[in-house]
């Protein structure tokens, strides 16, 4: 047979097995739309499209694993808000319906355009752009208070301790919230991040590894106002974030070495991340703990475990969550939503996988684990103390007008992590 022949029965085949492999799939696709359009033509109660379409993209990922899932345009929005550390609004943390009667503000952003107006930790607010709160949700009332930058809404507060509400009207801003936090708020509104009692240890809190997590966490390891002499790096309640922001941390900390590796399918080495000299900013001679819980996931386990195989910090607290799986977001409808699926895994500078799989037992190596003489496991009502305890510290009470907070502190509920942490570092220090 000629080759010319050959060659062309060979293309032949090719292009027949890639149309029978395309028409497999769409007969699935067709499938799931004949579906949904029976459900909309039959079901007892009306059923929207779109509904359908969520619920079916929602079944279709989670089916995968525990972290692969399909992100709403709503969601969506405010994944990438968290991840950015921005928005544009007035600056303020609401708590509400139906978790609480009343839309109240638990926080203004400090220098924000809520602060900046008065409002202040406790505050009711009743009316948005002349719409009452009493029947709005929060995350209704939340998308309400956004807007264009520039653009103004119209509150009607009543202030803590006031009978009498008044109307506000504030300009919308670009607000950008802060990752890397301290111990206590000072009256100015600016983080004091020296450990309470302790002014000879610093106490960093990251919430989350964001966009802009490096840069200030950079600025706070120079501890210009006061120098210290030990170091507490709490990652207690955080869930992860972005893989640069992981690794930047590690760097400040580090000047050589793996700091993170990612594998794929069939544990194939796809990308590593090493410690360059030039990004270390942190004395090599300063004791550090790294704090972390049963909820420090992902990035959070990436820092604790990278400092901690490296003998650069010990561990503390409870073992961590093991979500050691890289999320790649996809956009999808032209970006409104996402698909957020898991395309490979993460692995300690040690070699272990982070990663706790679904048939992972407590003695498997996964996750990473306190010091054996630091490890403090709480039981679900003090971390529900704490996180309460914390939560109220968080917050800015005073207005810019000098106003006096909406209550007195409570007493204070133990810390017995926070405390074993302290008591390792003075006996280091000596």
């Amino acid at each position: 047979m000629p080759t010319r022949n050959l060659v062309t029965i060979l293309v032949v085949a090719v292009l027949s097995l890639a149309c029978y492999a395309k028409a497999t799939r769409n007969r699935y696709a067709s499938m799931i739309s004949l579906a949904m359009g029976l459900i909309e033509d039959n079901y007892v109660d009306p059923v929207e499209r779109r509904d359908l379409f969520e619920s079916a993209m929602r079944g279709m990922v989670s089916e995968l694993d525990e972290y692969s899932d399909y992100i709403t345009p709503d969601q969506f929005q405010q994944f990438r808000q968290n991840i950015d550390q921005e928005f544009i609004g007035i600056g303020i943390v609401v708590e509400g319906p139906p978790e609480a009667e009343e839309l109240r503000v638990v926080s203004p952003v400090y220098d924000s355009p809520a602060y900046h107006a008065g409002i202040r930790a406790g505050d009711l607010i009743l009316e948005i752009d002349g719409v009452s709160t009493s029947t709005m949700e929060m995350n209704e009332a939340i998308r309400n208070m956004k807007g264009l930058p520039g653009s103004t809404v119209e509150l009607l507060i009543r202030h803590v301790h006031d009978t009498q509400p008044v109307r506000l009207t504030i300009v919308r801003e670009l607000i950008r919230t802060k990752s890397v936090l301290g111990d206590t708020i000072r009256p100015d509104g600016s983080w004091d991040y020296h450990l309470a009692g302790h002014p000879q240890i610093g106490y960093i809190r990251i919430t989350t590894f964001g966009e802009y997590t490096a840069d200030e966490l950079r600025e706070v390891l120079k501890f210009e106002d006061a120098p210290v002499r030990a170091v507490i790096l709490d990652l207690r309640g955080n869930v992860g974030g972005l893989l640069d922001a992981a690794v930047a941390t590690c760097d400040m900390f580090l000047d050589h070495g793996l700091i993170v590796s990612t594998r794929g399918r069939g544990e194939v080495e796809l990308s590593r991340h090493e410690a360059s000299p030039r990004t270390t900013i942190f004395h090599a001679d300063t004791p550090l703990v790294v704090l972390v819980d049963r909820y420090s996931a992902s990035a959070s386990e990436i820092v604790a475990a990278c400092l901690c195989d490296h003998g650069r910090a010990v561990i503390a607290g409870q073992r961590t969550w093991g979500k050691g799986t890289v999320q790649n977001v996809i956009p999808f409808e032209r970006g409104a939503s996402a698909l957020k699926l898991t395309t490979a895994s993460y692995w300690r500078p040690n070699g272990q996988n982070i990663h706790r799989g679904r048939h992972a037992t407590p003695e498997d190596p996964w996750g990473v684990r306190p010091a054996p003489e630091l490890e403090v496991n709480l039981t679900d009502e003090q971390y529900r103390l704490l996180h309460e305890q914390r939560r109220a510290r968080d917050v800015l009470t005073v207005a810019p007008d000098g106003a006096a907070p909406a209550a007195e502190p409570a007493a204070q509920v133990p810390d017995p992590q926070l405390e074993r942490a302290v008591a390792y570092l003075q006996q280091r220090l000596g």
